[in-house]
């Protein structure tokens, strides 16, 4: 018989967060959803699950290989989850990345109310 992990703990371990106080905090505002229904802290997840994280700009979805307990090197995550996130979901986090309108030039100073004005109109069509 096979014994659960919780779910903080275990994306915590598979480094979806860096601390575990963070993976805490967000399956309590429910950004860590199982079968689309959002999961306390203390729910135990076991080999076969779905587990959808909501980050700031990418909403992660993996399958659970193997509970794990303790935090695992880099390398070795792809033993414990499967990632099956949708590759445009990266492009989309890429885009973001790769905008470049908060970015000026040095030396250019401030800028003026028409290009300030222009920088709000992009980053609302952006979405930022």
């Amino acid at each position: 018989m096979e014994e659960g992990v919780r779910i903080d703990k275990w994306l915590w371990s598979v480094r979806v967060f860096k601390t575990r106080n963070q993976a805490t905090l967000a399956c309590r505002s429910g950004k860590v959803r199982m079968d689309e229904h959002p999961v306390k802290p203390s729910r135990e997840i076991k080999t076969g699950d779905k587990v959808t994280v909501s980050l700031e700009t990418l909403k992660r979805t993996m399958k659970v290989l193997a509970p794990v307990e303790h935090r695992v090197g880099a390398k070795l995550v792809e033993q414990f989850m499967e990632d099956l996130t949708p590759p445009e979901e990266y492009q989309k986090l890429k885009l973001r990345k790769n905008a470049g309108f908060g970015y000026r030039l040095r030396g250019l100073g401030r800028p003026t109310k028409r290009e300030r004005r222009e920088i709000d109109v992009l980053k609302k069509y952006l979405g930022a």
